[in-house]
């Protein structure tokens, strides 16, 4: 299970004009602001269009345009996005330091797909898990909080805010779309919902490039 909420999307105006810098074609642009919010024009959406087909050098003003979003999945989901290393920044909740606040829940774990077998067997666990937290709380010795680092599953959910830009979302959209991971099409569904993904973002389903 993954979920995504505070997605922010920044620097789209300056991105788009950066675009036209090299042909001194800024006179064409005719993108706006409606209501405070920023409005790719026709002229300047082919402009666009044209470089990102073209290749990761001619598309560059797209590595400008950033995203910020709060993303909730567990750690077995977490190992594979942190491949991506460049072009990314993540400030997650302390599991190191927050392990213990709180009593364990079936909710704070990505049991989705586990069958009822598996979820009783689970639900054990947890119990069991439950009862070191609290021994530890109450003792407060450190072999205690190893179990707990130790036992935890990689089912358990952790919640980072990312720092991403477009041109990552291309590499990382097109390596993962076809995932066996549902996390993974949660993932890129939330990417073709930002905005001009379609133009800027999902460029390789139009088979032109």
């Amino acid at each position: 299970m993954l979920k995504v909420s505070k997605t922010s999307v920044m620097n789209l105006e300056n991105a788009i004009r950066g675009a036209r810098n090299p042909l001194n074609s800024w006179t064409k642009s005719d993108s706006f602001v409606k209501d405070g919010m920023f409005e790719l024009g026709e002229q300047d959406r082919i402009l666009a269009r044209r470089l990102c087909r073209a290749g990761s050098d001619h598309r560059k003003f797209i590595r400008q345009i950033f995203v910020s979003v709060d993303i909730l999945a567990p750690i077995y989901w977490w190992k594979e996005y942190d491949t991506y290393k460049v072009g990314t920044v993540a400030n997650s909740t302390s599991t190191m330091h927050k392990i213990h606040s709180k009593p364990f829940e079936l909710e704070d774990f990505s049991c989705d797909h586990m069958t009822p077998e598996s979820k009783k067997v689970f639900g054990e666990y947890l119990e069991y898990l439950e009862n070191v937290r609290r021994k530890f709380l109450e003792c407060k010795d450190k072999k205690d909080w190893y179990d707990l680092i130790q036992l935890l599953p990689s089912s358990y959910q952790q919640l980072r805010t990312c720092s991403l830009n477009y041109e990552v979302l291309i590499h990382i959209y097109y390596a993962r779309k076809e995932h066996k991971l549902e996390e993974w099409h949660t993932f890129c569904r939330w990417v073709e919902e930002l905005p001009y993904a379609k133009d800027l973002i999902l460029i390789q389903d139009e088979g032109e490039i």
